[in-house]
């Protein structure tokens, strides 16, 4: 049984040790100048002006996550379509749930004005 795995540890083994060997001559032989500018915090070519841990709107973050799901029901339909010859009625009307379950939290998510911007 270790003959079977040992040209997937050699494989793991010998990619390792050349990570390790072009890692460690990149930083021996690599340039080490210092410099302000390139040390300086890089904010569109001007200084920071505003704390970084500032809050945003609510309504970004209800947006992004609308985007996800989405892209996530598309991420499903794409293989449902395919082998739903074989899933048959099962299949089609499980997706339809699914799909149900995704349009009434749009709904939901559309009356309570979370996708209006001010």
């Amino acid at each position: 049984m270790l003959a079977e795995y040992f040209p997937v540890l050699m494989f793991l083994g010998v990619a390792v040790g050349l990570a390790i060997v072009l890692l460690s001559i990149g930083y021996i032989l690599g340039p080490r100048t210092k410099d302000k500018e390139k040390e300086s915090a890089y904010e569109c070519g001007f200084e920071a002006f505003d704390d970084a841990h500032m809050k945003f709107d609510i309504r970004f973050y209800l947006v992004a996550i609308l985007f996800i799901i989405f892209d996530l029901e598309i991420a499903f339909l794409f293989p449902w379509a395919v082998v739903l010859d074989k899933i048959g009625v099962f299949g089609l009307v499980s997706m339809f749930i699914f799909l149900f379950i995704l349009v009434v939290g749009f709904i939901y998510e559309w009356k309570k004005g979370a996708l209006e911007w001010e």
